[in-house]
């Protein structure tokens, strides 16, 4: 930190000296007590000087302000530039820092408080009675519920896909989830991770012997998803972009992010255009640009993996929910990332914007460029969105989500980019590239 002026020195010695000179004035005139309160007001207008001193607002600091559990630390998060994309595009690109969420650390922080205050209000849930929360997720939404249960005073029970990085099962176990780990299924399988938690609450509920009641958080089908980013994301984004936004863009995997913030936004804002990114294996891509459900390395026989044929996580399926219905007709534009191009942007923002993010992070911008960037002479993969390029160009503001930290994706997506190293001078270019 550079040091302090000559100017800020001699103003806060000379605020300290009348200070000084004021309080004893007060004292031997109006007594001390409203002495100490003249002192405190003005010790606290030194501290705010000290603030602007170090370029920090001091209305950014809520002065008395203290926040009721970790429940507070849930949204609000910064929206950041990324200076490197904005530079390469003309655009000013823009990223919500979700990874900030104080609980879980992703914006299912905010799906999970939604989720479990609506259902306490519904009386579906009652804290510290034995209710048990059960959950079928990838990890993102069990490492958000299992946090906020233990801090209401339920017990969380996540089944996820065992395909999954190992840390996520790692970390909820660490805050005391009961995890299962179960092999990776089709949805119309009752053996599906999601069908596994909405059949264990069902018997939890059923078992006489058993305390309290067992409640499925349901986050593909639940209102309480995409309200939590009608509510808190959408218009946290338009304050903080004074009302200016051109373009949101976010994957998919419940569908409620993308669903709630392009319902809010476009209701202010009806010419802002939504993007959906999509990583490859995905159907989505296919439902925006055709009206199907349908992707190529998807085909009988072909599948790898039974959900989404990707080694991203947390965005991407093949069967429309409801959170994704509410914001389907709302999206302008769907754009299919690859793995080799998520792979590739991830590597990037960390040698050239020092931001360590997770593989959905990575996708949402990998589509980002796509807005502002022409291609004209070929087609390439998750590049080539022509026509939504000319609508826009550069100038204009795009939003994304950024989504969770590159630590929860270590021994998958990370095994896969490898390190960074000390490399600098990156091809952007070269970032578009799909490997066959």
């Amino acid at each position: 930190m550079e040091s302090p002026s000559w100017a800020y020195v001699v103003r806060n010695a000379l605020g300290a000296a009348l200070l000084i000179v004021g309080t004893v004035v007060v004292t031997k005139t109006y007594g001390s007590s409203l002495a100490q309160r003249t002192s405190r007001l003005s010790l606290e207008l030194l501290e705010r000087r000290k603030l602007e001193h170090l370029h920090t607002k001091p209305e950014a600091i809520l002065y008395g302000s203290i926040g009721d559990g970790i429940e507070s630390c849930i949204g609000t998060t910064p929206l950041i530039k990324i200076k490197s994309l904005s530079a390469q595009t003309g655009c000013e690109i823009l990223g919500k820092a979700e990874f900030l969420n104080g609980g879980g650390g992703s914006p299912k922080d905010r799906v999970a408080l939604s989720i479990i205050t609506k259902a306490e209000s519904e009386g579906l849930l009652t804290p510290h009675s034995g209710d048990t929360i059960y959950e079928g997720t990838v990890g993102s939404t069990g490492i958000s519920l299992a946090t906020i249960a233990r801090a209401r005073g339920y017990l969380a029970h996540i089944c996820m896909p065992s395909d999954q990085a190992i840390e996520k099962s790692e970390l909820l176990l660490k805050l005391g989830a009961i995890v299962e780990r179960v092999p990776p299924a089709p949805i119309i399988d009752q053996n599906h991770f999601v069908n596994r938690a909405r059949n264990l609450a069902r018997e939890h509920t059923e078992d006489p012997n058993k305390p309290g009641r067992g409640f499925f958080a349901d986050q593909f089908e639940a209102e309480a998803n995409w309200q939590a980013h009608f509510e808190g994301t959408g218009p946290e984004i338009l304050r903080q972009c004074n009302g200016k936004v051109d373009a949101f863009v976010a994957g998919a995997g419940t569908g409620g992010t993308i669903g709630g913030v392009a319902k809010y936004l476009k209701s202010q804002l009806p010419d802002v255009k939504i993007g959906l990114a999509d990583p490859q294996g995905s159907g989505l891509y296919n439902r925006i640009k055709f009206g199907v459900m349908f992707d190529p390395k998807e085909r009988e026989g072909t599948r790898r993996r039974q959900q989404v044929d990707t080694i991203v996580e947390g965005i991407g399926i093949n069967r429309v929910t409801a959170n994704f219905e509410v914001g389907r007709e709302l999206i302008d534009e769907a754009f299919r990332v690859e793995d080799s191009q998520a792979l590739n942007m991830a590597r990037w923002l960390v040698a050239k914007d020092g931001l360590f993010l997770g593989s959905s992070s990575a996708v949402n911008c990998m589509a980002l460029p796509i807005f502002p960037v022409t291609v004209t002479n070929h087609f390439v993969p998750g590049v080539a969105a022509v026509e939504m390029a000319r609508k826009l160009g550069p100038g204009h503001r795009i939003v994304t989500i950024l989504c969770d930290s590159g630590t929860r994706h270590l021994s998958k997506f990370w095994t896969h980019a490898g390190n960074v190293g000390g490399q600098t001078e990156l091809d952007f270019d070269a970032i578009f590239a799909v490997d066959e």
